[in-house]
């Protein structure tokens, strides 16, 4: 069984004199316990093009101290990483080459750089004895496998305690800089290593994200962080971290409203059939994601009624649904990670990047690009706005409102990632747009519940038990339904407002 450990710490330069100076008198420090001497043999895994250093994460197989084994660092935050362990084994296990296949693809991850460390373990401790943090003098020696390098160095690590608070490593950093003991300038050991021993992953090439201040460098930086987002959350999702299957689904209707969006400045040629991808791949992540939203709405639902409507046994009942179908979600979600469609998703999307399809409308100016694209985009939301509330309630206006919420989501998506080339006129832009599409998209979460509702009141009955409950949750529901329907002409005219629109083109 893997295990996933939270990893919280700063590394600091030590210079061939540097002493690391007495730090019980650091507040909050207590005692410091000296833990002895280890000896740390370590190979780091790689693509040949280094794909996994380009994007901070570390891949190691170690042997020697008190978590000997396979370990994949991903990137949190600065200074923080997930570090997730296997144990030792002479291959790479399945479980962490599974959180690598959105970087690695088809390449096989070889070793790159050997590192042998001599660590000098202390331990910082509070008054009652607990762990506050660790402080470990590594002496470094490191080799190249890819080339003939060799390296050395000492540095000093600060690594914080599960569950102690963030502001001793402050507390610590300031001693250290009183010593003369700077911050180090690399992230982590391997960087250090393959910086020292002939040079890390190549840059990624500007020459292909268009000239500045074009529509072709603007929706490619769009283009580029969606795809970046659909790799990064790759892992995420396989992990089963929260909200993981909405960013990473997030991201692929991102990155297809954009070619939809921007198909002047990028060849459909290309994007069309990578956007047929993005919609299944957003299908599949979305069988986990509905339930994920339709069992936590149904659970509110049912906590907000009075004991006295809820009769028989509806939690149970309620509580097996969400089971199994989260299950069969999940399992949905990993084939499709899995599958060799989805690698090919990843590769396509990679091309797309090293050779962007742009035409001749991306070397025009950005602004009057996307401004026009945007105008483009709500001119569609009001065709369908329009057609919807000309029906009368009912089915065919559900399913209206519900085309109008996709033109919507379009809509905003143009204003947000025209956002940092027309600034505030786009923001004020999609913020009113959102506040449409939330509307709308509550309208349709509505009509999604009233059916499970109806379903399981046909199940509760068939089973012998009553239906009364989910009777009155159809009923709560119908009406929420109809208040989102007479709130949404207020909030269509606010973003319909001719200034808002105006304004993007100034």
């Amino acid at each position: 069984m893997d295990e996933t450990k939270r990893e919280i710490e700063r590394k600091y330069e030590a210079a061939d004199k540097a002493v690391v100076p007495d730090l019980d008198g650091v507040p909050g420090v207590a005692a410091v316990r000296d833990e002895g001497v280890m000896e740390l043999d370590a190979v780091y895994y790689d693509t040949p093009d280094l794909r996994l250093a380009a994007d901070s994460l570390t891949l190691r197989r170690r042997t020697g101290g008190t978590d000997a084994g396979w370990h994949l660092k991903l990137p949190v935050a600065p200074g923080i990483r997930d570090e997730i362990r296997a144990p030792l084994a002479e291959t790479l296990p399945r479980s962490l080459a599974g959180l690598l296949r959105s970087r690695v693809r088809h390449e096989d991850v070889v070793p790159v750089v050997h590192l042998l460390s001599r660590r000098d373990v202390r331990h910082l401790l509070d008054v009652d004895g607990s762990l506050l943090a660790e402080l470990s003098v590594d002496t470094v020696h490191a080799e190249r496998l890819t080339g003939d390098g060799k390296a050395a160095w000492t540095e000093i690590e600060v690594e914080l305690a599960d569950d102690a608070d963030e502001a001793i490593l402050d507390a610590v950093e300031k001693h250290l800089k009183k010593a003369g003991i700077r911050p180090s300038h690399a992230p982590s050991k391997l960087a250090r290593a393959l910086a020292d021993t002939g040079g890390g992953p190549a840059k990624t090439p500007t020459a292909a994200t268009g000239t500045p201040g074009t529509a072709g460098h603007a929706v490619l930086a769009y283009v580029r962080e969606q795809i970046e987002a659909i790799v990064a959350f790759d892992p995420a999702v396989r992990r089963d971290l929260p909200d993981a299957v909405h960013k990473m689904r997030v991201a692929t209707r991102r990155l297809r409203s954009a070619f939809k969006t921007y198909r002047k400045v990028l060849d459909r040629a290309v994007t069309d059939p990578i956007g047929e991808e993005l919609k299944w791949l957003a299908g599949e992540l979305g069988v986990a994601r509905d339930e994920e939203v339709l069992q936590e709405r149904l659970d509110d639902r049912l906590d907000e009624l009075p004991d006295t409507l809820r009769l028989g046994p509806v939690h149970a009942r309620l509580r097996i649904r969400g089971t199994s179908r989260a299950e069969e979600a999940r399992r949905t979600v990993l084939a499709a990670l899995d599958s060799d469609r989805h690698l090919a998703l990843l590769d396509r999307l990679a091309a797309l990047l090293a050779d962007p399809p742009l035409r001749k409308a991306a070397a025009r100016d950005a602004a009057d690009v996307l401004a026009r694209a945007a105008h483009k985009d709500f001119d569609r939301l009001a065709d369908r706005v329009d057609h919807a509330l000309a029906l009368d309630p009912g089915p065919e206006r559900d399913l209206a409102l519900h085309e109008a919420r996709k033109a919507a989501k379009r809509a905003r998506y143009a204003g947000e990632s025209a956002r940092p080339t027309l600034g505030k006129p786009a923001k004020r832009f999609a913020k009113r747009v959102k506040a449409v599409q939330s509307c709308l998209g509550d309208h349709q979460d509505s009509v999604v519940t009233r059916e499970a509702l109806r379903e399981l009141a046909i199940q509760a009955h068939a089973a012998g038990e009553s239906a009364f409950t989910w009777g009155v949750l159809y009923g709560r529901e119908a009406a929420a339904g109809e208040a989102l329907e007479r709130e949404l002409p207020e909030l269509w005219d606010r973003a319909s407002a001719p200034e808002i629109r105006a304004a993007l083109s100034h």
